[in-house]
């Protein structure tokens, strides 16, 4: 039984051998290979051989195409910055003035170098480990992508203050996250991770009007193109568990301040969660012993709905032994 047997048998509620591990890695696996941040986030070749040892190394079961927030907002017109070694900046948000959106172009998906970045890396995904491993690909969150072109602190004051312009600005969001996220399952991806991180820091009604109907027009595309929607949102979402049955993921990414619980009581039991060992106290710090048992905590939390992995991000410099020690917590972990 491969990755992708096993990922396939637990969406569809059946038995597996061994729990699946979905965490995420982005700058930790650039310096695994022994690369600078910048060349594994513009050259699409440098983050598939970093997936690739991850994989090999760690007992990872998903190779990703994610890697930073930035794709969508550069190839839209942002200023982003890559530091030869350190995490993008955007040093220009593309709609520095609210007259900025009437000049606003959705960017072609196959056109944009760094969208399209992402599509090769996928193809090369498919002709390397295609029906062995789930291939995950990766877009912004229409309320994330807003606040990635308009700077977060100006869009939470957009909210208030000109929620109609949000809802613009919104749509053209939307249609550019459909249209990447086909391409992406077009050249192979068989997930669609959707990160909507702000979305952590509003309020359940304003999720429900800001966020959710566009998270879900995404997933409602991803379905239909025959793919698995993953809905990630860092940070607490224990107020807005609620409302994401509407949104439809079939994974939902929890971040450590979540229960488990909680969110699978909140969602239909055909819904996957993901996590979530806290990825800085525990991955980052704690023992290999700490990390076992956080990780057989979560799994007997979530026992056959749960895939593990951290609550967030593996973090740069997570000890290898600690990942070793989540790799045969999911080895010899018994009843999935």
């Amino acid at each position: 039984m491969n990755a992708l047997d096993r990922f396939q048998r637990q969406l569809a509620g059946r038995s597996i051998d061994r729990p699946l591990n979905f965490s995420i890695f982005m700058a930790f696996a650039a310096h695994l290979i022994e690369r600078p941040l910048a060349d594994y986030y513009l050259d699409h070749n440098v983050l598939c051989e970093a997936n690739y040892a991850v994989v090999n190394q760690f007992g990872v079961d998903l190779v990703q195409a994610i890697s930073d927030p930035y794709r969508e907002a550069h190839d839209f017109g942002a200023q982003i910055d890559f530091p030869p070694d350190g995490l993008p900046i955007c040093t220009a948000p593309r709609l520095q003035h609210e007259r900025d959106l009437a000049t606003l172009e959705k960017p072609l998906v196959h056109v944009g170098p760094r969208m399209s970045d992402r599509l090769r890396a996928i193809e090369r995904f498919r002709k390397d480990v295609g029906g062995e491993l789930p291939i995950m690909g990766w877009v912004e969150g229409a309320l994330a992508e807003a606040a990635d072109l308009r700077g977060v602190q100006t869009l939470l004051m957009d909210l208030v203050y000109r929620p109609a312009w949000v809802h613009e600005l919104l749509e053209i969001c939307c249609e550019v996250a459909i249209d990447f996220a086909l391409a992406q399952i077009e050249a192979g991806a068989d997930i669609i991770g959707l990160g909507d991180a702000i979305a952590s820091q509003v309020s359940p009604a304003m999720y429900s009007e800001f966020a959710a109907p566009y998270e879900r027009r995404v997933f409602d595309a991803v379905y239909a193109a025959g793919a698995i929607p993953r809905l990630h949102i860092c940070g607490d979402i224990t107020h807005l568990l609620p409302q994401i049955e509407a949104v439809g993921p079939s994974i939902l990414d929890l971040d450590w301040m979540v229960d488990i619980k909680d969110a699978l009581d909140a969602l239909p039991e055909d819904v996957l969660v993901c996590g979530n060992v806290d990825p800085v106290s525990v991955m980052l710090k704690a023992t290999p012993e700490e990390v076992s048992s956080a990780t057989l905590q979560c799994l007997e939390a979530g026992g056959s709905r749960l895939i593990a992995g951290a609550g967030c991000e593996i973090p740069d410099g997570t000890p290898f032994e600690n990942l070793h020690a989540q790799r045969k917590s999911l080895a010899t972990f018994l009843g999935h």
